[in-house]
């Protein structure tokens, strides 16, 4: 498989990852959302609306945008987790589709990313991507681990990429687009 396959393939399970996520935490008791929990981030909302708000930072700049940490600044915290379910997939189309329009050649482009204090960097649109979903996937296990302490079972997150789990996932796949 090569590199762009896989990005893609990566944004795919993006998608589905955050369905499956966003499907349990949709049937979260009144109160679940927003309760304390143990992890970097205090409840399952505030980890939920950081990995969106780093999803559009990252992609404005993989977009070359210009917003740059300005987009934090105009970020709305949601509390609705319905809203936040729709902001995730339609964000979670919009890197699909960024992905899909990549060429081999593209993945060494460097596109500036706004360090703040420390400028602009230029960084490679493949390692970007990498660490995007490397963040996406390290705080997806946080709010699995939150799930566990309340009345809802954590969805499984690791049946995607293989022949035997996608007809394991044949309805959530098709109902996808994947």
């Amino acid at each position: 498989m090569e590199l762009l396959t896989h990005f893609r393939r990566m944004a795919e399970n993006n998608l589905w990852s955050n369905d499956r996520l966003y499907r349990a935490v949709l049937a979260l008791r009144p109160g679940e959302l927003d309760a304390p929990r143990t992890s970097f981030f205090p409840s399952i909302r505030e980890t939920l609306n950081h990995i969106l708000s780093v999803d559009l930072y990252y992609l404005d700049m993989l977009e070359e945008g210009g917003l740059g940490l300005n987009i934090f600044d105009t970020y709305a915290e949601s509390g609705d987790a319905r809203q936040l379910a729709e902001s995730q997939a339609a964000f979670d189309r919009r890197l699909l589709a960024f992905c899909e329009n990549l060429a081999a050649e593209d993945l060494d482009h460097r596109v500036p990313t706004d360090r703040g204090e420390d400028g602009m960097i230029p960084e490679r649109i493949g390692y970007l991507l990498t660490h995007l979903f490397q963040h996406d996937i390290h705080h997806r296990g946080q709010v699995h681990a939150m799930l566990s302490g309340t009345s809802v079972k954590p969805p499984q997150l690791d049946e995607f990429f293989l022949d035997f789990d996608r007809k394991l996932r044949k309805e959530e796949v098709e109902r996808l687009g994947l």
